[in-house]
């Protein structure tokens, strides 16, 4: 069935007015930065295949990132660097991305639909909702232009860090990648307080 503005339709009724999804994609590497965006979609706003990521391929996401940019009321992103992953922890630096793309945002939302997560940092009315990015068009738009986002970044750094392939697995923990990781060590764009690069630093 895919997601549909149930959410959103319910905020409008106790008098919400500018309604944002907010999503993240980066949380699972063991590279490159985790990105949050944050997305306020027009009521009644349909988006053609419009879905989590994850279950869309890779023209799919690039098509309806162009969509939604187009068609958003407005649209935030928001990044943590592996370094401060690093030092912060993962859940932490991706809060610390969803309040930066709350922060790009032309003004603030009065309600916040997210991702079974909470920024405890922003003093807007949240709602976390499982499964999110699979139930809420604004989640799922969010979903999109946040995975669009860091993949567009990990196909940079295939240009800085060549050895890695970082353009194919996006810095997740493929066969391919643990094999160049333990063959070159780790890079800078690692995230060093990440097991499996912990364990290529100790050998």
């Amino acid at each position: 069935m895919g997601p549909t503005d149930f959410f959103e339709t319910a905020a409008r009724a106790c008098g919400f007015r500018r309604i944002a999804g907010l999503d993240e994609a980066g949380r699972g590497p063991l590279a490159g930065p985790v990105i949050a965006a944050v997305v306020i979609l027009p009521r009644r706003c349909s988006l053609d295949a419009l879905d989590d990521s994850k279950l869309l391929s890779a023209d799919q996401r690039q098509s309806l990132f162009v969509s939604i940019m187009k068609h958003a009321q407005d649209w935030g992103i928001g990044a943590a660097s592996e370094q401060e992953i690093d030092e912060l922890n993962i859940l932490v630096a991706t809060r610390l991305a969803g309040y930066r793309a709350i922060q790009d945002l032309a003004a603030p939302p009065d309600y916040l639909l997210l991702d079974a997560l909470q920024i405890p940092t922003v003093f807007i009315r949240q709602r976390p909702v499982i499964k999110g990015d699979q139930l809420s068009v604004s989640i799922a738009a969010a979903s999109i232009l946040a995975k669009v986002t860091r993949d567009r970044i990990m196909d940079t750094y295939h240009t800085r860090f060549p050895d890695y392939q970082f353009h194919l697995h996006k810095g997740y923990p493929t066969p391919e990648h643990l094999r160049r990781l333990r063959q070159f060590g780790p890079c800078a764009g690692h995230r060093k307080s990440f097991r499996p690069v912990q364990a290529c630093l100790e050998a």
